[in-house]
């Protein structure tokens, strides 16, 4: 009879610290996402047949809680093509309703300008080519954010078609 009040109040300790994990996790990931935009582009020395930039992208954190990060993620695809890739152990944080730049190394191999060009190409006399930036910041108090920003690239004036008709 002593056993049934022990396994008893160790269920009911177990039933409490699972409600409670689960309450706490829902708590700390109700989260808006970030706002990340490109704010520029800087060139790089490079090795041999690749292009390095350096690309500073403007972090808006529009939550309550400032976002610690160690480290930055990120993937360039244009023309559903990727393009780009590059990391940083860059450290810092955005405070909460504010907003921080970071720089990110990324790296355009010649085989991926290659086949850029190639697309582009096949794709003359199109007016705006899609792109997606996609990244994270890893690490904080709150782990990985992931970020996601979509758009169109205006090529109206950049490459001309000497074959298209006006």
């Amino acid at each position: 009879m002593r056993m049934r009040p022990a396994v008893s109040v160790a269920r009911l300790l177990s039933v409490i610290l699972l409600a409670l994990s689960l309450a706490s996790c829902a708590i700390f990931n109700q989260r808006d996402p970030l706002n990340v935009q490109v704010a520029g582009i800087q060139p790089l020395s490079g090795e041999g047949l690749e292009l390095r930039m350096a690309v500073k992208l403007r972090v808006q954190n529009p939550n309550n809680m400032a976002l610690e990060y160690n480290g930055v993620a990120l993937d360039l695809e244009i023309n559903g093509r990727r393009l780009a890739s590059g990391v940083s152990d860059e450290r810092g944080s955005v405070p909460r309703f504010g907003e921080t730049v970071l720089t990110v190394p990324v790296t355009i191999s010649a085989f991926s300008a290659a086949r850029q060009a190639l697309g582009l190409a096949e794709n003359i006399g199109m007016d705006e080519v899609p792109y997606v930036l996609r990244g994270k910041l890893a690490g904080g108090l709150f782990g990985t954010q992931r970020f996601v920003e979509k758009g169109t690239l205006d090529m109206s004036g950049a490459i001309t078609n000497p074959y298209r008709r006006p």
